[in-house]
């Protein structure tokens, strides 16, 4: 059925308009499990916040799509149902019902259905679970489009996650006028998550595989091969990481058909949400603190030390690492790394969970060095905040990394980050023997030693400490914000539209 679309926030009764949907797994503040939610929730609004002069004239009509996950709240007002349709399926339609709410400026739609699970989390461990939801939700993506009769120039998608919707639109606009004309672009936020094991799911749909002869055999058939193939542009979230799926050691096997798409592969770093990133007014710190104030930043450590029964001595270099506790962050790196520089003073808190293997290994490390190492076996957002605040140095030891977040809400607020060179750590820490124009401290490696060297690095220029609030300074001023990058995915989709003009 087709209903009138509602709540259109964008005025595009004059000039050239340009229509996104924007499709993704989850987006801030409604739902979030990762740094994906951060992009899906903030960069609509960040290209809304443009002047016209960088839109280049066009007003931009963005619509975010989502699954109405079980743990989307129901019983709001600011959510209201819009309409049913139905999505195919070889053995009968299934119904899906759409709603409606606004993050900001961007009006958002809350994909409802059988095939959407009504508890649970946003991802599960049952691959066959997740296929299912997943391939319903990207045919239902299109169907929206019908049923609102509302086509979009472009549709952006963002992981395996909403893969198939391109990899169908493919075939779609060869043979359905409603969606002739409609380009294409697919984000990979974390390459080596493509939905392998959803075939069963994807054949229950009737799901044709890829026919780009360029992919590998079992790339045909799993989602996010099969979106890249489809997609008419593909960006990373990183400069770095664009580059890097193109090598054997990052591109899981697909980088020999990446080098052949290099022309139509982007890297543009996330940024972040400068309002809700601020130390000078964040509720969550101890203390507030901006770069003219800096020396208001140590009651920060001082309470983090009090908070988990450390020294309280504001001379002692304050170690933090916050993220999942898995292979991919090097968490079990950092804890070797610190034993090896066991003589040196410091304190560590790390805060993270995931891995049961690696959590073990944290907390043996807490058992192991009491009076200097804590574990925070937990996701604490608010506890992240005050780490941040009160770090002196932050670990990220990421065997890779497509962009990373963290390292920017660190030198935000204060802490200097020490890091893997790789993916967007790379480009956006600056490791200089000058600390004018250092933000913090790299290492090539992906071994404990090589991190140990780094964290001597880090301990020694602590010890300058001229120097240290040099660097923090640094950091500080980084330009993190949307509006930076939005400015780049803004100049994507002109170029995109303009091509097909």
């Amino acid at each position: 059925m087709k209903v009138k679309e509602k709540g259109s926030t964008v005025n595009t009764s004059t000039g050239k308009s340009l229509r996104i949907l924007f499709a993704s797994s989850e987006a801030v503040p409604l739902v979030k499990v990762g740094g994906l939610g951060d992009v899906a929730g903030s960069l609509p609004n960040a290209i809304y916040a443009l002047d016209e002069n960088a839109r280049e004239g066009y007003q931009f009509d963005i619509r975010l799509v989502i699954p109405y996950h079980p743990v989307v709240p129901r019983d709001t007002p600011t959510i209201t149902f819009v309409a049913s349709f139905n999505v195919p399926h070889p053995q009968g339609p299934r119904k899906a019902s759409v709603y409606q709410t606004h993050i900001g400026a961007t009006l958002v739609y809350l994909i409802d259905g059988d095939d959407i699970p009504k508890q649970g989390g946003v991802y599960s461990l049952d691959t066959q679970k997740d296929g299912e939801k997943f391939t319903f939700f990207s045919l239902a993506v299109l169907e929206l489009c019908r049923a609102l009769d509302w086509k979009p120039d472009i549709l952006h998608g963002q992981d395996w996650h909403t893969a198939i919707a391109l990899h169908v639109l493919s075939s779609l606009r060869q043979t359905d006028p409603f969606f002739a004309g409609v380009k294409s672009v697919l984000t990979v936020h974390n390459l080596p998550f493509m939905g392998a094991g959803t075939d069963q799911a994807l054949a229950s749909f009737g799901i044709q595989e890829s026919l780009e002869t360029r992919l590998p055999s079992w790339g045909r058939y799993q989602p996010l091969p099969m979106g890249l193939a489809a997609a008419d542009r593909i960006t990373t979230v990183s400069p770095t990481y664009s580059r890097e799926i193109m090598t054997p050691e990052f591109g899981c096997g697909l980088e020999t058909y990446l080098q052949q798409r290099a022309a139509d592969v982007i890297g543009i770093l996330n940024g972040l949400d400068l309002a809700t990133a601020d130390p000078a007014t964040d509720p969550a710190l101890a203390a507030n603190f901006s770069a003219d104030t800096l020396e208001k930043r140590i009651a920060n450590k001082l309470a983090l030390q009090k908070e988990f029964d450390l020294e309280t001595n504001p001379d002692i270099p304050l170690i933090i690492s916050i993220g999942r506790f898995d292979y991919q962050k090097g968490i079990d790196l950092a804890v070797d790394a610190l034993s090896q520089v066991y003589g040196l003073s410091w304190q560590a808190i790390l805060l993270g969970s995931g891995n049961p293997a690696i959590e073990a290994t944290a907390r043996n490390m807490e058992l192991e060095y009491p009076e200097r190492v804590r574990a925070a076996i937990r996701f604490d957002p608010a506890l992240s905040k005050r780490m941040y605040a009160g770090g002196d140095m932050l670990l990220i030891p990421s065997r890779y990394e497509p962009c990373g977040l963290t390292q920017m809400f660190a030198m935000r607020y204060g802490c200097v980050p020490v890091a893997r060179a790789t993916g967007g750590l790379r480009d956006t820490i600056f490791d200089n023997p000058d600390p004018k124009t250092s933000t913090g401290f790299l290492f090539e490696s992906a071994t404990a030693d090589a991190l140990a060297g780094a964290i001597r690095r880090a301990l020694a220029g602590y010890a300058d400490r001229s120097g240290w609030i040099e660097r923090q300074l640094r950091g500080m001023a980084q330009d993190f914000a949307w509006s930076r990058f939005a400015q780049t995915y803004v100049q994507l989709y002109i170029d995109l539209v303009k091509q097909s003009a």
